[in-house]
């Protein structure tokens, strides 16, 4: 019978290689060989290795289908102690039969144990141009088992569902941490706790009694957007710009009429604004904003160290100086309910009170984007794309390929929030155009975020139309479907009103669906994650709690109430080291557009990946020679240091 050349690649990471025995079966139109072991003298499968292999049928079965890929202890093994948890990586297996063209067959998984693996050739297929039963029916159990394995459970009533996993501990080694990743993660905290137990600051639950008290925190691991933020962190200016380029650059929108709440008037905002304008003629002319965080209003806050925290829901109304000046703060309310007890704090007030009041807003900043625009929108909701994937899409499908307030009050925020999260937040242009800040000068997250945006869609409309050549391709892809449809229903708990679809009908839906899921597990987690250390570190800035109430009337704010408004030593400590750990890569970098992981093995595909590649140096180009002539420089968005998907 004709003969068979093998090569097997095996991973390069720790534990990558087995000591197990590896045997094929090979499956063709015509019938399935019995296994054939792969098997030299000596060790095979180690870590790194490229190893060629030939194997006789005793039957032709045809033209190839699958191989089936089992793994088994040696017999010396079972009889005496077999190798617990021995798992193997492999990358890929190549078949060439005699006298043909190899046939790649992508695998990139862990098999654990004894066990099998089916591979198909690489070549990505929509599940209507899978002709033969044997393929129809490899999807079909391929997404059945994956379905068994991947669950969906309710983890909070209102949240987004999720795994159905009790502890990372239990997942599969295909979708966990690898061991490299995990373990510079943990010495990363445990050096972090070390050096702040080592300060005493750890244990210390009481007040700070200075600020410069507080600088031991600050000389945490110092880097030079830490120090900027020290120096500048009272200033009016880089208030108001970080929400355009700060760790919430999502919030500020343009304001033409002022909320009925926020009764500000023109003798409020006169020094700021200066002579000949008002706010009707500002407000006309569009250069006021305005940030709300009346989604705060009622929810309840946690205990630290015994004593209650406490939150308020703050309005802060924004002027753009003419002649591209800078962005400043013209007034604060630190309540939804305007009144005698609610005042409007101006920058013409005392010191300490607009100094509180501001901060106050820095509060309320770090709830809204822990509990929603971190953990919801960048964390949760690509969970739900994540799991539909497994569950919906098998491996050869091409969209597989490319693929303060404690635990009380973050339920609260995110059940409050689900029922306002819309499509259009999630689809950058539309939210620019509906928070009307297209304009707004100095606005690195939309212009960084604009071209990133820009390069994955061509990307996306590039691989579409390599696999889908008309609407009705999309709409016949049933994998795809079910895939929308499960996050629609799982994800955004079949809300009708956020607009999200439920099946998508066109090319140009699919488009932006797809480009959507990608900027949010990447560009989007980036921008709103990989700066939480830079701009948190320094806490004033951005205090986690407040164990003093709002203040009620002016006149009554000082350094020490200030102080004693400010979280405790032990809860900065914990925060900062929090903030630290995730903003900080650990290791198992694949930055935006790189592809280790060869699932497409069509020339199409990667010629639009190349293409791709390309676009992203160009933007890196442009953001990092911008970068140079910056102050503070904006590189949350600078494609080398954006993670292919959420990873930390």
């Amino acid at each position: 019978m004709a003969k068979f050349r093998v090569r097997v690649s095996t991973g390069e990471g720790f534990g990558a290689g087995t000591w197990d025995k590896i045997s094929v079966c090979i499956v063709g139109t015509r019938g399935e060989t019995p296994p054939l072991p792969l098997d030299h003298l000596g060790k095979e499968f180690n870590a790194g290795a490229e190893e060629d292999f030939e194997v006789t049928p005793t039957q032709d079965v045809g033209q190839v289908l699958l191989v089936r890929v089992h793994k088994a202890p040696p017999a010396l093994s079972r009889a005496l102690a077999p190798l617990a948890g021995d798992a193997w990586f492999c990358r890929w297996l190549q078949l060439t039969p005699h006298g043909a063209a190899p046939l790649c067959f992508p695998c990139y998984q862990w098999l654990e144990g004894e066990g099998s693996l089916v591979l198909r050739e690489g070549t990505a297929k929509i599940s209507w141009e899978d002709h033969h039963p044997t393929l129809q029916q490899h999807r079909r159990e391929e997404l059945q088992a994956r379905r068994e394995t991947y669950r969906w459970k309710t983890y909070l009533p209102g949240w987004p569902r999720c795994l159905d996993e009790e502890t990372v501990k239990n997942l599969n080694l295909n979708i966990k941490y690898s061991v490299a990743k995990n373990t510079t993660f943990y010495l990363r905290g445990s050096s972090a706790l070390a050096e702040l137990k080592l300060k005493g600051l750890l244990d210390r639950k009481g007040l700070w009694k200075s600020l410069e008290e507080m600088r031991r925190v600050f000389n945490f691991r110092k880097t030079p957007a830490v120090e900027y933020v020290f120096e500048h962190w009272q200033e009016d200016a880089f208030f108001a710009y970080q929400f355009l380029n700060g760790l919430n650059p999502v919030l500020i929108r343009r304001c033409h009429h002022l909320p009925k709440n926020f009764p500000v008037t023109d003798a409020m905002v006169a020094p700021v604004l200066g002579p000949g304008t008002s706010l009707q003629a500002e407000l006309k002319k569009g250069s006021l904003f305005l940030v709300d965080y009346g989604l705060l209003a009622g929810v309840r806050t946690n205990v630290i160290n015994g004593r209650p925290q406490f939150s308020t829901a703050p309005m802060t109304l924004l002027y753009q100086c003419p002649g591209r000046g800078p962005l400043l703060p013209l007034a604060i309310q630190l309540s939804q309910t305007p009144g005698a007890n609610s005042p409007i704090f101006l920058p013409s007030d005392d010191k300490w009170d607009w100094l509180l009041a501001k901060t106050w807003v820095r509060n309320a900043e770090f709830s809204i984007h822990e509990a929603l625009t971190h953990l919801l929108q960048a964390h949760l909701v690509p969970e739900v794309f994540a799991l539909a994937t497994l569950r919906q899409l098998p491996h050869c499908h091409p969209l597989f390929k490319s693929t303060g307030l404690g635990i009380g009050g973050f339920s609260e925020l995110i059940q409050k929030n689900m029922e306002q999260l819309n499509y259009s937040a999630l689809c950058l242009p539309d939210d620019i155009r509906a928070r009307g800040v297209g304009d707004i000068p100095d606005y690195y997250y939309r212009d960084d975020g604009m071209q990133i945006w820009g390069a994955v869609e061509c990307f996306v409309s590039e691989m579409i139309s390599i696999y889908y050549p008309s609407d009705e391709s999309v709409r016949d892809d049933s994998e795809l479907q079910a895939w929308v449809r499960e996050i629609f229903s799982e994800g955004f708990l079949g809300r009708e009103s956020s607009g999200l679809p439920s099946t998508l009908g066109t090319r140009e839906a699919l488009i932006q669906y797809v480009t959507m899921v990608i900027f949010n597990c990447s560009a989007k987690h980036s921008a709103v994650s990989a700066g939480q250390f830079d701009f948190g570190a320094w806490m004033p800035n951005l205090p986690p709690s407040m164990q003093l109430p709002p203040p009620t009337s002016k006149g009554q704010a000082s350094l020490e109430g200030f102080l004693a408004t400010l979280p405790p030593g032990n809860a900065t400590c914990d925060v900062v080291i929090a903030l630290w750990l995730l903003s900080k890569e650990p290791g198992d970098r694949r930055p935006l557009g790189t592809y280790p992981d060869e699932h497409f093995t069509e020339e199409a595909p990667r010629r639009s990946i190349a293409a791709f590649q390309s676009r992203l140096a160009e933007i890196s180009r442009d953001i990092q020679e911008r970068n140079r002539s910056l102050a503070l420089s904006y590189p949350y968005l600078d494609p080398p240091l954006i993670e292919n998907s959420v990873s930390i």
